[in-house]
């Protein structure tokens, strides 16, 4: 589910608990941004993903840029409605590959 601060991916483990992985590319800033990200997204899940969460699978949380700058609330219920649509088994239409670009 891919929203505005984050992109959110869900799988079935084998496990059978309630994981979760962070990750925040170079893209988004050096790494004191991309340290700021981290935190606030993982104080979000803790918040979040023990009530909301899918049990039973692996939670990942990739920081888009702009997470940084999002409002925290915001950054809530946007996980919160990720987190209710891959528990109704929607997912968001597949992204349409785009030709790459001139090499720099």
């Amino acid at each position: 589910m891919a929203r505005p601060g984050f992109v959110l991916l869900a799988r079935p483990n084998d496990a059978g608990a309630m994981r979760f992985g962070i990750t925040v590319t170079k893209k988004i800033g050096n790494a004191v941004v991309r340290n700021r990200m981290k935190r606030r997204l993982r104080a979000l899940i803790r918040d979040v993903l023990p009530t909301e969460g899918l049990p039973g699978h692996d939670h990942v949380v990739i920081g888009r840029d702009g997470g940084v700058e999002r409002d925290f609330a915001l950054l809530r219920t946007e996980l919160q409605a990720a987190l209710a649509r891959a528990a109704a088994g929607k997912s968001d239409p597949p992204r349409k590959h785009r030709s790459p670009g001139p090499r720099k």
